[in-house]
């Protein structure tokens, strides 16, 4: 892999060896940056590691007395000073032994994909974008969604009916898609507000549009909420679970409060309706209280939300009031 490096805030982390030599803004602060390649880079950084390493040993020489050893247990996870964007933290075994023994007390297996916890990429950058501006965005998102369903690999987007903002803003989210290789060429034409995009035909970029870039988007929501609140959690994405009888189901966002609590987020950016038995069944089975076993309906209305809570025996929200949910129960 290669390294980023942002010497304006100091982000760092790994991206592809194909971007070695470009240069790419930093999805902190924005600066632009370049892509190094990683054994060059560490070389200087070892280089730079033993010339403090020499200079301190000397100044531990000259003291009276030895410096003596200071070792801090490992932080829990609501105290861990690390950067959610940009970490391998979650997926550690310690990190999430506390849902692995909590279905075990239920006799439920549970298999993790400790990738769908990897944040080192980019995924989580371009789904908080398009999460934080869906309203705007899905004419963009949707239109890949399409045409990678079809099997096709290049998309004109017509921007002409969009007032000046709605363009800086749709045309800043496509420059994103290009600048993290989420798709494989862009070129806007300014005269004729026409966008034109090469998809990527990788699965796991063809995955994204099609609905897993709402799983990223809610877990990264609620990882910044609890580590702002500092709540103690431990958290998986896109784990499967197989009960005694061999039933197996996939949940899309388990995070597990005070080693106790489980919050289940399912995802559905498209027909949910026929899904709505399913849930309520699993949620039964998984002994979670209703508060906290959510269906995520891209799209539905607070309306119909609230209509569908009442209704079923399990809680109905969007992509826009499901925080403000999850924090009610936190109080």
């Amino acid at each position: 892999m290669a390294i980023f490096r942002c010497s304006k805030c100091g982000h760092l982390r790994e991206v592809s060896n194909e971007l070695i030599g470009t240069t790419v803004r930093c999805p902190q602060c924005k600066q632009p940056a370049p892509i190094h390649n990683t054994v060059a880079f560490i070389e200087k950084v070892l280089e730079r590691y033993m010339s403090v390493y020499k200079e301190l040993h000397q100044l531990q020489q000259q003291l009276s007395s030895p410096l003596a050893p200071s070792i801090k247990p490992e932080a829990s996870t609501e105290e861990r000073d690390f950067d959610i964007h940009n970490t391998k933290a979650m997926t550690y075994a310690h990190q999430y032994e506390p849902i692995v023994r909590w279905f075990q007390q239920k006799q439920i297996q549970l298999e993790v994909d400790q990738s769908a916890v990897d944040t080192t990429g980019f995924f989580d950058e371009v789904a908080l974008s398009l999460g934080d501006q869906y309203d705007l965005l899905k004419e963009v998102s949707d239109r890949i969604a399409r045409t990678q369903r079809k099997g096709y690999t290049s998309v004109t987007l017509n921007f002409s009916n969009s007032n000046q903002k709605e363009i800086q803003a749709l045309t800043a989210f496509c420059q994103e898609l290009y600048e993290y290789s989420f798709v494989a060429k862009y070129f806007y034409q300014n005269k004729e507000k026409r966008a034109h995009l090469t998809l990527q035909t990788a699965p796991a970029i063809v995955k994204f549009f099609n609905g897993e870039w709402l799983e990223w988007f809610v877990f990264m929501k609620l990882l910044s909420v609890f580590k702002e609140k500092r709540v103690r959690f431990s958290c998986l994405r896109s784990l499967d679970i197989i009960f005694p009888n061999e039933d197996r189901h996939e949940l899309d966002v388990f995070f597990l409060i005070n080693e106790k609590i489980p919050l289940c987020i399912e995802c559905k950016s498209g027909e949910f309706r026929s899904m709505i038995e399913k849930y309520v069944k699993l949620r039964n089975r998984l002994q979670i209280e209703r508060p906290f076993f959510l269906l995520l309906v891209l799209g539905l209305s607070d309306e119909q939300s609230r209509g569908l809570t009442s209704m079923y025996e399990m809680t109905f929200v969007n992509e826009k009031n499901f925080l403000e949910h999850v924090q009610s129960l936190l109080l």
